[in-house]
């Protein structure tokens, strides 16, 4: 089975790729652009130079070689993929924005094969009934347990929400640090291991995001107690999480598309 991942955020298609490559023994390839990597996501794959329009070209005849196609975010692409070839289109949906968009998005992935979407606060009274949830894997050769000697502490970077961090930090007794969001990737899981917990709370629009982050997800992997938006702990990285079994599902799901032809 080939794989063409199209677009890439926050490593999701890097990681995809890789586990599924290394478990099921697919050929996958993540394109995506350097300018949108500021964080250095793309540790398995090298971004491409090229601007929106050639991207985009380059895009769709790469497409020719791949069985699967599986789009993050970049659903302009998906009508022009479906009129130009007869093989499944997968787009996946993550971030609050979408959660107002699905409205304003409906004429790109209603040409989809199929919808998935990363966080079930996405799920609005707008939201395709045929989307499915596909939670959001972490690659647990970067993020694993490291020794915690800073007990006490907490951090958490800005994202309009140091109302509520404060206040849990200070719920929790907790000598709180807020970091400018400039941690490259590589290097995130030696950062968060300074700390005991992390403080997943961030606004977007003015409203709290009711959903675990990425970071979030990561500091548990790293064995870092999470605080979540509303103040509740969080211990353990939930399994499903896991990269294998995260891929272990979507292998199966492509499996399905395929059959269906």
């Amino acid at each position: 089975m080939k794989v063409l991942h199209i677009w890439d955020l926050a490593g999701v298609a890097n990681i995809i790729a890789k586990f599924m490559d290394r478990l099921y023994g697919t050929e996958s390839y993540v394109m995506s652009r350097k300018v949108f990597d500021e964080f250095g996501w793309n540790i398995y794959t090298t971004p491409m130079n090229d601007g929106a329009n050639m991207f985009v070209i380059k895009a769709l005849l790469k497409a020719r070689k791949y069985d699967i196609i599986h789009v993050h975010w970049l659903d302009k692409i998906v009508p022009f993929l479906k009129i130009l070839y007869h093989k499944p289109v997968v787009i996946g949906y993550y971030g609050t924005s979408t959660r107002s968009t699905w409205k304003v998005r409906r004429k790109k992935w209603s040409r989809a094969d199929l919808i998935l979407y990363s966080t079930q606060d996405l799920v609005t009274d707008e939201t395709p009934k045929e989307a499915k949830w596909f939670p959001c894997p972490i690659d647990t050769d970067l993020f694993y347990p490291r020794p915690h000697i800073n007990r006490g502490t907490a951090v958490t970077f800005e994202y309009e929400a140091n109302d509520l961090v404060n206040q849990y930090a200070r719920n929790y007794g907790l000598a709180l640090t807020i970091s400018k969001r400039n941690v490259p990737y590589l290097k995130m899981a030696d950062f968060l291991s300074q700390y005991e917990f992390y403080i997943d709370v961030k606004r977007w629009r003015g409203k709290v995001t009711e959903a675990l982050s990425k970071t979030g997800l990561e500091a548990l992997a790293c064995g870092c107690k999470v605080i979540r938006w509303d103040g509740q702990i969080v211990r353990e990285l939930a399994p499903e999480h896991r990269a294998e079994n995260a891929v272990m599902k979507l292998y199966e799901i492509y499996q399905s598309l395929l059959k269906k032809g």
